[in-house]
């Protein structure tokens, strides 16, 4: 039933980033048709490449949504979270109506939804349990836990360790970073075409610093961005940080209108204005070696 499970998150489900790779991932370790789960948050982690917290955050938002129930009467392997896909849970029951009236079988009547009317004999195979209260006396001294199963504490005070010591505690997946110059919110280097990327305010702080702004002003500037767009335009698609560095090479090659080009053009003086940096002198070099456009043509 796992099938079914991921297909209503893919056509129906209303998550969107962390959030739907989460919602996917417990979709994954659906068991029967009573679309019941389990997972742990360092797996889940694991599996989206995201920070345990950035998980925790995406399983409230899914809870809050109706898109996901978290049964804390249950547990499941290796201690870990139950949850529930309900709206799932109704897609796949609803299908099942169909498929028996079609086929002329009797309909079996509707089980409530909820933990207390869960078939726990088909769960136990899965090893899916009821929870033990108390488990021990130790838990009992322990304060109450809220109905969204998580303790009622500090995060200061949670335990650093995890099963899987790759995965980071905290981040700031999908929450507020900066979309400038970023495909994608989180896990990996974003690259993007040239026509994407932005001159973002440090590269142009870098161009008005090393005289670029003044040498060009602001029109010839403007030109000399479209024109390395032009040229970069069939370019394969690169981090964000590599079109600046090559975007400030373009820019240290370009000369004012009317005036002769004081800087790096191949064949002739290759040397690098004051102010850039290693990578960018190196890209420069690079690019008059191979002899690609320096943005002087005609």
């Amino acid at each position: 039933m796992s099938s079914e499970a991921r297909e209503w998150v893919w056509e129906h489900s209303s998550s969107r980033g962390a959030a739907r790779l989460v919602l996917l991932s417990i979709a994954d370790r659906v068991a029967d048709d009573q679309c019941i789960s389990w997972a742990s948050l360092s797996s889940l982690a694991k599996r989206t490449h995201a920070s345990v917290s950035t998980v925790r955050e995406a399983i409230e938002r899914l809870v809050l949504a109706g898109e996901l129930e978290q049964l804390d009467d249950l547990v499941g392997p290796q201690r870990s979270t139950v949850y529930r896909l309900p709206l799932a849970a109704e897609a796949v029951a609803q299908a099942l109506r169909e498929q028996r009236e079609e086929t002329g079988e009797t309909a079996v009547p509707d089980e409530p939804a909820g933990p207390a009317k869960l078939r726990l004999s088909a769960l136990r195979r899965y090893g899916i349990r009821p929870r033990e209260v108390p488990e021990s006396p130790a838990r009992v001294r322990k304060p109450a836990v809220p109905e969204t199963g998580r303790p009622r504490r500090k995060p200061a005070q949670r335990r650093t360790g995890h099963r899987h010591s790759d995965v980071p505690a905290t981040g700031t997946q999908n929450r507020s970073e900066p979309n400038l110059n970023r495909r994608y919110s989180s896990g990996g280097a974003a690259v993007l075409p040239a026509a994407e990327w932005q001159v973002d305010p440090a590269t142009h702080t870098w161009a008005r610093r090393q005289g670029h702004l003044d040498r060009l002003g602001e029109h010839g500037l403007q030109a000399a961005d479209a024109k390395w767009r032009a040229h970069r335009a069939a370019h394969a698609p690169r981090p964000a940080e590599a079109w600046a560095a090559d975007w400030r090479a373009w820019i240290t090659r370009e000369h004012a209108p009317n005036r002769p080009n004081l800087y790096a053009v191949p064949g002739q003086n290759t040397a690098a204005p004051g102010g850039m940096t290693r990578a960018e002198k190196h890209t420069a070099a690079l690019l008059a070696a191979l002899d690609e456009p320096t943005g002087t043509e005609g």
